[in-house]
């Protein structure tokens, strides 16, 4: 067994976090490549070093005195190191730093330095091999990840080097320059070393015991999920529930390797599991809940519109010929509703308005703004009748009012359109009759 571990800026924020990371590592001689963020914030008022970074290197862009910026930069591992004990130093690292600043190196290279100097002192302590992320990670020269040459060039390296530690969030372009990915792109790198390593399994370590049922802000102490198929994370996460890159899935997906969520603070707790499939029966009837606030409902109502040809692709035209996405869009025989972005269509509302009327001619157009969508999400839906009725049930006995539902033919998700002004208590709603009360 080969397992890739990736630890998150909260985990190493510290030396007393990097003690416990250690801890973890050397408890299971599987985990034998680690991919380390850049410390994260202490505490509340802390500021991430990659922040800290971004601030500094516009100093340097601007022309301006970046050394007291740099060196407060320094102080933040120099207290890693010193609480390590360690003998190693930084002091090369950052003339080489201060020199690429003053040559204006690019703000890709100025952040990606944040995982790179941590990826050096994580080495050090644990006595594992340093790869430069930018010598087995590439992009090609649009900045597009080169999954092939990534993969091909990264599985030699690590057939040759039985443990490692691979710094997360960034690569090189053709010409060799530093080019990162988005933030919390470390867990993108995580999953690529986990699918080149031919990993049995990658463990991605975050300040949380994994994925939860419904969001704490909004529902108390929500009980995790134990198990997730990657179809449910994929619209989980979609619908705003954030754990994992969105992009990390992929490269893992596609060889199979399953991803366990765990918590750094908290190691013996299971965490989550994720899976490309599973026989195991969820623990309730629904996986989880998640929405978003801030959307329009379009309803474009026209006689006899089922039996007229085109008829929807004409009016979606109207949308994309605005450049507006398009997120749900359930229909009736004489009626069709289109959920968009409100921040993305109130600008161009009367363009789509007057673009409707010109590709379609409806008889009525009807805007309803301030509304939210909550996805009920879960493999056990499928085989449980009434899903559908307990949602309506609960969410009438909460007094509020259903403006749209729409299920895919999947019935792995119902999606349920509310006010903004519900959205709150819709979750709560949900998750009090499928969880609390396990009807």
């Amino acid at each position: 067994m080969v397992k890739v571990v990736k630890f998150g800026g909260s985990s190493l924020a510290s030396a007393e976090q990097f003690m416990k990371v250690g801890n973890i590592i050397r408890a299971d001689e599987t985990r034998k490549y680690v991919v380390p963020s850049a410390p994260g914030k202490r505490n509340s008022k802390d500021t991430k070093v990659t922040d800290m970074l971004y601030a500094c290197y516009a100093l340097a862009d601007e022309g301006k005195d970046f050394r007291v910026q740099l060196m407060k930069i320094k102080d933040r591992y120099d207290s890693i190191i010193n609480g390590l004990q360690l003998k190693i130093t930084l002091d090369e690292e950052f003339k080489t730093i201060s020199q690429k600043f003053k040559e204006k190196a690019g703000v890709d290279y100025a952040a990606s330095r944040g995982e790179y100097l941590n990826g050096i002192i994580m080495a050090d302590y644990l006595g594992y091999e340093f790869i430069d992320a930018a010598t087995v990670i590439f992009f090609d020269e649009d900045g597009n990840f080169d999954a092939d040459k990534t993969d091909k060039v990264l599985s030699a390296k690590l057939a040759e080097t039985e443990k490692a530690v691979v710094p997360g969030f960034y690569g090189s372009l053709p010409d060799g320059t530093v080019h990162t990915f988005s933030r919390g792109g470390s867990d993108i790198t995580g999953s690529i070393v986990a699918k080149a390593a031919r990993a049995s399994m990658y463990e991605n370590w975050t300040d949380v015991s994994g994925c939860l049922v419904a969001d704490p802000r909004i529902v108390k102490d929500p009980e995790p999920i134990r198990v997730i198929t990657y179809r449910e994370l994929r619209e989980l996460s979609y619908m705003g529930a954030s754990v994992l890159h969105e992009d990390a899935v992929f490269p893992v997906r596609k060889a199979g390797i399953p991803i366990n969520i765990r918590n750094t603070n908290d190691p013996e707790a299971d965490g989550t599991l994720i899976v490309e499939s599973t026989c195991q029966k969820p623990e309730y009837t629904i996986t989880g809940i998640a929405g978003k606030k801030g959307f329009v409902a379009v309803s474009i109502d026209k006689d006899m519109m089922n039996s007229e040809v085109g008829f929807c692709r004409k009016a979606l035209q109207a949308f994309e010929e605005n450049g507006i996405s398009i997120e749900h869009m359930p229909s009736g025989i004489d009626t069709m509703t289109v959920f968009v972005h409100q921040a993305e269509f109130e600008g161009k509302e009367q363009q789509v308005i007057s673009s409707l009327r010109r590709l379609a001619h409806p008889d009525i157009i009807d805007l309803e703004a301030d509304l939210a969508l909550v996805a009920v999400v879960g493999r056990g839906m499928k085989s449980n009748r009434g899903t559908a009725g307990r949602i309506f049930s609960a969410l009438a006995h909460a007094n509020i009012n259903v403006r749209m539902i729409d299920q895919g033919s999947s019935e792995l998700n119902i999606i349920i359109g509310v006010s903004n002004d519900d959205f709150e208590e819709a979750i709560k709603a949900i998750y009090a009759i499928f969880v609390e009360t396990r009807l």
